[in-house]
């Protein structure tokens, strides 16, 4: 009796949890996936019609708007937070005075939501409360830092709140592949007279690919997935000019009852992660049976 409950009583403890992912997140992706191929508005409806919807998706200026920020603002995201990252890492790895608190003060925003975020820099982007009007009040009356206001620059604020969140979890995986690195090879290079900063490019980055690789792929996710931030931010504004795919399938499905439209937009998003994470995950288990 023994021996069968501890055979058998992980698996039954494992087993609800097991079913409610089967069931809630590739049966929802599944039924996702079927009501993309369908007529479906307000209501979902499940008779085939073929590809249509992503025909009406991809003939979309709002989703071709959503698309284009969506690689302006995941390209300058994922590019700043990286060199920031980076940087602040390799002042931590100094041995600096007070490294604890201000590693604490970088990695502090990761500890906010995104929401909490987005309504922060939206009082401090705006026009009237924020920093152009207390540039103004010190007596700058032409400074002007409207971003959020306009269409042309308002993805560039999603960007820097957005930078301003992730940048110290970066910093974070960063540092400790610094401090992972053997300090002997630091020592050898330096005796031989190579100067620091040739070390941190010559030696010590380069050994910091897998770092890069999976601080790349957290990024890139975040970058796909990001609602919240746009939401509290600019709720998608001005018009549609901070529009990404979170957004577009959000509109479509709760704002335009076109449920459909978010479908297909759905499945599209879920393509893109698919060909950041598979290449990774493939190039982790190939590295581990080498």
């Amino acid at each position: 009796m023994t021996e069968w409950l501890e055979r058998h009583v992980p698996k039954m403890v494992l087993a609800p949890s097991f079913v409610a992912v089967l069931i809630f997140v590739y049966g929802f992706i599944i039924w996702t996936g079927w009501v993309s191929l369908t007529r479906s508005k307000l209501m979902p409806k499940y008779e085939i019609k073929g590809v249509i919807q992503y025909e009406r998706l991809f003939a979309s200026p709002r989703w071709d708007t959503a698309m284009d920020n969506l690689f302006i603002f995941g390209g300058l995201f994922i590019g700043i937070s990286l060199i920031l990252g980076l940087f602040l890492a390799i002042l931590l790895d100094q041995k600096i005075r007070a490294e604890g608190v201000l590693r604490t003060i970088y990695l502090y925003p990761m500890a906010l939501s995104m929401i909490v975020t987005g309504t922060a820099w939206k009082w401090i982007m705006n026009p009237g409360l924020g920093i152009e009007a207390t540039v103004r009040n010190w007596g700058f009356e032409s400074f002007t830092f409207n971003w959020i206001t306009d269409p042309k620059m308002a993805i560039y604020a999603v960007v820097i709140a957005a930078v301003w969140q992730a940048s110290g979890f970066v910093m974070a995986l960063f540092l400790a592949g610094l401090r992972s690195v053997d300090e002997e090879i630091i020592k050898a290079a330096q005796v031989d007279g190579i100067p620091t900063w040739r070390i941190y490019s010559a030696i010590i980055i380069p050994s910091m690919a897998p770092i890069f690789l999976s601080a790349f792929i957290v990024l890139a996710h975040l970058a796909i997935k990001s609602f919240d931030l746009v939401i509290a931010l600019t709720g998608g504004g001005p018009g549609y000019a901070t529009d990404l795919p979170a957004t577009y399938m959000y509109a479509m499905a709760f704002s335009r009852g076109d449920i459909g439209q978010a479908a297909s937009s759905a499945m599209v998003m879920m393509g893109v992660v698919f060909t950041i994470v598979v290449p990774y995950l493939y190039s982790e288990l190939r590295a581990k049976h080498d």
